[in-house]
């Protein structure tokens, strides 16, 4: 057997191998190094045994300590449904207005109602209920389709827009191409764009668009645009506009109007839930 070289410069033994005249060194893994790797394998194993961590073929195996992060949650859910039970029960027994204007249950309602926002609302309507412009309404003004009064915003809630739930609320505006010209468009176009302009409240009765407002449009908007919230349609006499206030925008709605819905929450949350969204929704500044 060959005597293995050693390199006069660190005195350790080489491998033999060499690269362009460098010497590969002999150097061993440390003894902490290994001691280390095989304590992090007993740890590893020790969590096989003890937590869930792989799957058989019917589930996940439990570990012997029979503990899963599900369970947990369900445990910490119990205990704040516990908690919290005496006030949900309150508020679901007092009236919404009385609700209200009770500290301690508005207190509580608007804690869980902005938890209930953020995890149900925010999506569409932004945190805070700024809304998105041209795509949902904003909550935060009093343009309200239906009402702004806490009795008109859990039914919203409850039953939703436009959507399968029977007691939804329904709107629908028509595709006026269908029915009057391009020519009629323009004009109910422009008479709609002095409805927001006091200074133009004499001289718009004039406008040949005021008449065709008057036959196909004042059904829903109110003859002076202030909006039928037993229709759902939205008033035209403010600056408030979903999918926007300029001339082409509200010519394209009338000719091939946009709308929106909005999902049923009576079977996703409960009483409790849907009075807190209420109370907080109400509270966000815009409620009547």
């Amino acid at each position: 057997m060959a005597q293995r070289e050693r390199d006069p410069v660190t005195g350790r033994l080489t491998t033999g191998h060499e690269w362009d005249g460098i010497k590969e060194l002999a150097t061993p893994i440390p003894g902490w190094w290994i001691t280390v790797f095989l304590i992090s394998i007993a740890v590893a194993l020790l969590y096989l045994w003890l937590y869930p961590s792989f799957a058989t073929t019917k589930s996940l195996e439990p570990g012997v300590l029979g503990w899963s992060s599900r369970q947990e949650l369900r445990d910490e859910q119990a205990m704040a449904a516990a908690a919290q039970g005496p006030l949900r029960n309150r508020l679901v027994a007092t009236p919404l207005e009385e609700a209200g204007a009770d500290e301690t249950l508005r207190r509580f309602a608007q804690a869980g109602g902005r938890a209930l926002f953020n995890e149900n609302c925010a999506a569409c309507h932004g945190v805070g209920g700024g809304g998105q412009q041209g795509q949902f309404p904003a909550l935060l003004d009093d343009d309200w389709l239906w009402g702004g009064k806490q009795a008109d915003i859990i039914q919203t809630i409850r039953h939703g827009i436009r959507n399968e739930d029977a007691d939804s609320r329904q709107s629908a505006m028509p595709a006026f191409a269908d029915t009057l010209s391009k020519d009629q468009i323009a004009q109910v176009t422009d008479y709609v764009l002095t409805l927001s302009d006091a200074s133009k409240a004499d001289s718009r009765t004039s406008l040949p668009g005021a008449a065709i407002f008057k036959e196909n449009c004042a059904a829903c908007h109110g003859d002076a645009g202030e909006g039928g919230r037993d229709m759902g349609g939205p008033r035209l006499n403010d600056a408030i506009w979903l999918y926007g206030g300029s001339r082409d925008a509200i010519m394209r709605q009338i000719n091939n109007p946009r709308m929106g819905v909005m999902p049923s929450f009576a079977t996703r949350l409960d009483e409790a839930s849907l009075r807190m969204l209420t109370l907080y929704v109400h509270g966000l500044g815009g409620g009547e």
